[in-house]
């Protein structure tokens, strides 16, 4: 009998098994991929998941692996430029963008080093159930061999499409349509900072990552998917060049360095995200469009709140445990639903004359700059913004 099993071994699931093993429970992790593989992901760590990582012990191991830190951030929209660095929180005023067979391995060694089994090309096919219907353990497939575990509680943290989700039969909380598709690749010897650029129905951003490389992204509206795809490179290279036409120079005598990746699945929902022996974090939990990079920070917050919350409740009364479950699940929601409706602001691509006024005088003014770039970042509310201020430069 295992304390947890955590299903799904990435930015959510093995940062879990990791706090829970050093917390002194027994864990298994499994995920369907190959240790080390990369995922068709966004890569920005901002600041409150930096500052995760090093109240984890990690952030110098991603620095040793050469990723560098990103401490400056452009946002350009019409005739506002905004330039400056966040305040940070807990010291962390760097954001990350690792390469994600990076960081995803990182956090998995560091879970078997605190004791975690882990196991990997696993994929789960069924969840036990006790006499009362109670979550108990999984059914799954490793390699082509069936084999069960039981556990006093079944984490999913196994992504957008979650198995875990599925088999619980977790519904939908929120729906909202989905709003933009995205194309990226990596450039070599382009230097950068985080980089934004947005005009109506278009948004480029770029972010340093490992090797001297550079990832741009280019999102379309959702509504123009089936026309982008036809012919991508094409469509991808145009919107650099109408978005961030400086950008698009600075591009002329580069080169990329992979395939062109697509996604244009990007789903905006909450799930229920508990009940009886059974729990989600991560994007299984809740997924928002990419376009504000708020995955991994976001997923790091809520592994923490998920362990701080079972604490104590592992090897005692079930219903107590759910209990916790259920409280873990309400407070999340809460605390994520403010940035879920403002990504789905920014992924309309629609920069209204309201917010260009706001933005106008956001740029005129460091203060304000730092306190707008956190709130990007996702460490205070746009509540915040409005200081005597701002309010007397409106």
């Amino acid at each position: 009998m295992y304390d947890a099993i955590v299903v799904g071994a990435r930015c959510a699931g093995a940062p879990t098994a990791l706090l829970l093993a050093r917390a002194g429970h027994r864990v298994l992790l499994l995920d369907k991929a190959a240790y080390g593989s990369d995922t068709l992901s966004t890569h920005l760590i901002h600041q409150p998941g930096v500052a995760a990582l090093a109240r984890w012990g990690l952030l110098e191991r991603l620095r040793a692996t050469g990723c560098p830190p990103i401490e400056r951030a452009v946002y350009e929209v019409a005739d506002v430029h905004i330039e400056g660095c966040a305040r940070g929180v807990e010291g962390q005023r760097a954001g990350f963008a690792p390469r994600r067979h990076v960081l995803d391995a990182l956090l998995v060694d560091a879970a078997v080093a605190a004791g975690v089994e882990y196991r990997e090309h696993c994929r789960v096919t069924h969840l036990l159930r006790d006499d009362t219907g109670r979550v108990a353990g999984v059914a799954a497939v490793h390699r082509g061999r069936a084999f069960t575990e039981r556990a006093r509680l079944v984490i999913g943290a196994d992504g957008m499409r979650s198995t875990v989700a599925r088999l619980a039969a977790a519904p939908y909380t929120v729906q909202d349509p989905r709003l933009t598709c995205a194309y990226y690749t990596y450039w070599q010897d382009v230097p950068a900072d985080l980089e934004l650029y947005e005009r109506p129905g278009g948004w480029v951003a770029t972010v340093p990552t490992h090797d001297a490389a550079t990832l741009v992204l280019a999102y379309f509206p959702q509504t123009r998917f089936a026309e982008v795809r036809t012919d991508a490179q094409r469509a991808y290279r145009e919107q650099i060049r109408l978005t961030a036409p400086a950008l698009h120079d600075r591009l002329a005598g580069a080169r990329p360095v992979e395939r062109l990746h697509a996604c244009g699945d990007q789903q905006n929902f909450f799930r229920r995200a508990a009940g009886a022996g059974w729990v989600l974090v991560g994007d299984a939990a809740h997924h928002k469009d990419s376009i504000t990079a708020r995955g991994i920070s976001d997923a790091f917050g809520q592994v923490e709140a998920l362990v701080e919350a079972v604490s104590g409740t592992l090897d005692g009364d079930p219903a107590r445990l759910d209990a916790a479950l259920g409280r873990f699940a309400e407070e999340q929601r809460r605390r994520l639903l403010p940035g879920y409706e403002a990504t789905l602001g920014a992924a309309r691509l629609d920069p209204h004359e309201q917010r260009l006024s706001l933005l106008r005088a956001v740029q005129s003014d460091a203060e304000l700059t730092a306190i707008y770039l956190d709130m990007v970042a996702g460490i205070v509310s746009a509540d915040a913004l409005y200081t005597p201020r701002l309010l007397a430069l409106l």
